[in-house]
């Protein structure tokens, strides 16, 4: 991994120290309604049923609703009944563009998060979208020791939620942190990110050259995921209709959000990088000041 990455993600740590979650009431529910304990699996108090995840204790697998539904499922207990953070990170190619600091934000970003999870008593998972979703190596560790963000996907984050989706638990906080910049109705993606979510927030982390397009003049422009060309004279003209493209589809996004109770926030990369704070996110309600 980058060592730019690496060095994000202890800024992220750092930053992370000074916040926690504004958890949602839904997110503290287990089936009796109230948030129960923090330790996992010191209890014989049994709560509830979640579907199997890879690498639960299978001594916890249902066997009985295995026979009756062929659904592997696991026993929680009074102290596994905690919120859950899941990180959607997207790991496809133009997050990592030459000269933008996307995929640098999105480290130090996710890290922070993955901290204030911690501080706010609320376990977390890494989803790297990269041929399919995947757990982050080290996910449950300090963000500093993560390893695998490696930005070379050539598939859209939405390809990758249906070729391999990522195992979210029911009723936790989700975050997607990705640019967005891929062609399609954004609905089909928010609702499947969203569905049995407490509460989902949507972040398109924009580089600044994505926000203002290059000056007036010829330039061949190349698909980072596809390698596809193309010549393309940009004037006055050109200019506005992208301005009016890119507005259109934040637009799309933000009405995706709306009709699943989901929430949307636009980030520049760079003016991110150069703050030892997330105040887009403090505004926002979904940080506060530890």
């Amino acid at each position: 991994m980058k060592t730019e990455y690496r060095s994000q993600l202890r800024a992220g740590e750092r930053i992370g120290h000074r916040y926690a979650l504004a958890i949602p009431t839904a997110a503290l529910s287990g089936a009796t309604g109230t948030l129960l304990g923090r330790q996992a699996g010191t209890s014989i108090d049994f709560q509830e049923h979640r579907d199997y995840q890879p690498g639960d204790d299978l001594r916890r697998m249902d066997w009985n609703i295995y026979a009756r539904s062929d659904r592997l499922a696991v026993k929680l207990y009074r102290e596994e009944v905690i919120p859950h953070l899941d990180l959607i990170l997207d790991g496809s190619k133009s997050m990592a563009l030459e000269g933008t600091g996307k995929a640098e934000a999105l480290c130090r970003l996710a890290a922070a998060l993955a901290v204030a999870a911690e501080k706010s008593a609320c376990t977390h998972a890494v989803w790297f979208g990269r041929k399919g979703f995947h757990r982050l190596n080290n996910d449950r560790n300090l963000p500093s020791t993560w390893d695998g963000m490696v930005f070379d996907g050539d598939r859209s984050l939405e390809t990758d939620l249906h070729l391999m989706p990522p195992t979210l638990r029911r009723m936790g906080l989700r975050v997607l942190i990705s640019d967005l910049l891929w062609l399609g109705d954004p609905f089909p993606v928010v609702r499947r990110l969203a569905h049995q979510a407490a509460e989902l927030l949507v972040v398109q982390l924009l580089a600044q050259a994505d926000v203002d397009p290059p000056g007036r003049g010829s330039y061949r422009l190349a698909d980072s995921e596809t390698g596809e060309e193309l010549d393309l004279f940009i004037d006055a003209h050109a200019e506005q209709r992208y301005r009016t493209a890119l507005a259109e589809h934040q637009r799309l996004w933000q009405q995706a959000c709306r009709q699943t109770r989901a929430r949307f926030l636009p980030i520049i990369a760079e003016p991110l990088l150069k703050q030892e704070s997330l105040r887009p996110l403090e505004e926002l309600g979904f940080l506060m000041a530890a």
